[in-house]
C-alpha cells in the first residue's frame, strides 16, 4: 500500500525534473550545467521515494498495513 502511495509525490518530482531539464536546455554556459545537474538530482529523489515505499512495503513496516488490520 505505502509503494501506491509513493507513486504521488514521485510522480510530481519526476514532472518537475523534466521542467527543470526542459528549462535548462533554453539557458548557456554555467545555468545550463547547473539546470542539467540539478535535474539529475531530482531525477534521483523521484527513484529514491520509489524505492523506498518498495523497501517499506516489502519489509512489512507500512503503517497502512497495521490500520487495515485492525479495521477488519
Amino acid at each position: 500500500m505505502c509503494f501506491f502511495f509513493s507513486l504521488i509525490p514521485a510522480t510530481f518530482w519526476l514532472v518537475i525534473g523534466y521542467l527543470v531539464l526542459y528549462l535548462s536546455t533554453k539557458f548557456d554556459g554555467a545555468a545550463k550545467t547547473f539546470g542539467r545537474g540539478l535535474a539529475i538530482w531530482v531525477f534521483m529523489i523521484s527513484g529514491l521515494i520509489i524505492l523506498t515505499g518498495a523497501y517499506v512495503t516489502t519489509s512489512g513496516l507500512c503503517p497502512f498495513d497495521a490500520w487495515l488490520s485492525c479495521v477488519d
